[in-house]
């Protein structure tokens, strides 16, 4: 097949384009960049996702059988209109639309299946609002005109050359036996999926009939808090965590971040629970799904080839356990 991949040279990206080339699959990447890292046996377009006329322009004389839209412009966000948009523009007489959204789409809540609704339109959050309302965009494409979209939602993605800060934080901290933070109680509830998976679910769906005009969650199956994620990590790396829990007023006040450093948990990783429920991507898709501490034993077979990655810095830590200690040692007066 014909097969342009919108992204695709991180993470995700890269492991789908490999997996589909290794397929006999004909691949194209759009992207903004003049360059990717698959030599010539990819074509290379170049356009930015979100202006459907540059897509059209550096697609004219192509055409697809199936696309992955797997990019999102996280600083100025990628709306249902420029998602919409650029499905119109692509050139061919397309089988497939595989679109990659996100548990974040369900804006909150706990057990979604992929009936459930999504955040309205007028979500607070950019990323929520985006995912949510071009999932909508999409299928109303669907329901109209039999565009064959499927969409993905995976909650937090793991796994080898992870490119965002998350397993490799709590290695450096484990190499090191440093204490880890645990925000609060530790109990607030993560779900994740290997990115293995979530690729076999992507390339699955290519040629899945029953794949059409359906949503997917794609996860492990059970969540697990705070604690027992740090405690999985350690297992991983053939450690014992040192666990500091730390009240998230503490953590606020002297500027810990989620979103941007200084981190004190991974990247995005402590953020209100969005879980959800598996079954339809095992019955249609039939994935199988990477037991959890499998996974996070290959993310750490990849991080010890290259520890020091990222430099660990560790002062902000330091900062955040001072303070509890000293919170907790001075007692309210009479």
């Amino acid at each position: 097949m014909r097969v342009l991949v919108i992204g695709g040279t991180l993470f995700i990206g890269r492991l789908l384009v490999k997996r589909l080339l290794a397929a006999g699959h004909e691949v194209t990447l759009l992207h903004r960049r003049a360059e990717h890292p698959f030599g010539r046996k990819v074509r290379n377009a170049v356009a930015d996702r979100n202006d459907a006329a540059a897509v059209r322009s550096a697609l004219a004389g192509l055409r697809f059988d199936a696309v992955y839209d797997i990019a999102y412009d996280w600083e100025r966000g990628t709306t249902a209109p420029q998602v919409e948009a650029t499905a119109k523009a692509i050139p061919g007489d397309l089988t497939r639309y595989i679109f990659m959204s996100s548990v974040a789409a369900y804006g909150d809540g706990l057990n979604h299946n992929e009936d459930d609704p999504l955040a309205p339109d007028s979500h607070p959050d950019a990323y929520v609002r985006n995912k949510a309302s071009s999932e909508r965009a999409l299928f109303r494409l669907y329901h109209e005109h039999r565009f064959p979209v499927v969409t993905m939602r995976p909650p937090f993605v793991y796994g080898p050359d992870n490119p965002f800060h998350r397993e490799a934080f709590f290695f450096d901290r484990l190499r090191h036996d440093r204490p880890i933070i645990i925000p609060g109680d530790g109990n607030r509830l993560m779900q994740f999926v290997y990115v293995d998976d979530l690729v076999s679910a992507c390339f699955n769906a290519l040629t899945t009939a029953a794949a059409v005009g359906k949503a997917f969650n794609v996860a492990e199956e059970k969540p697990v808090t705070q604690v027992e994620f740090v405690n999985e990590l350690a297992r991983a790396a053939g450690k014992t965590a040192s666990l500091v829990r730390v009240p998230r007023e503490i953590i606020g006040r002297l500027g810990g971040n989620a979103f941007a450093p200084p981190y004190y948990f991974g990247q995005y990783l402590d953020l209100p629970p969005i879980t959800e429920v598996i079954g339809r991507v095992k019955r249609v898709l039939n994935l199988s799904i990477t037991p959890f501490a499998a996974g996070l034993k290959e993310s750490f077979r990849s991080w010890a080839k290259h520890p020091h990655a990222n430099a660990p810095e560790f002062s902000f830590d330091d900062k955040l356990i001072a303070d509890a200690k000293e919170s907790a040692r001075i007692t309210p007066g009479p």
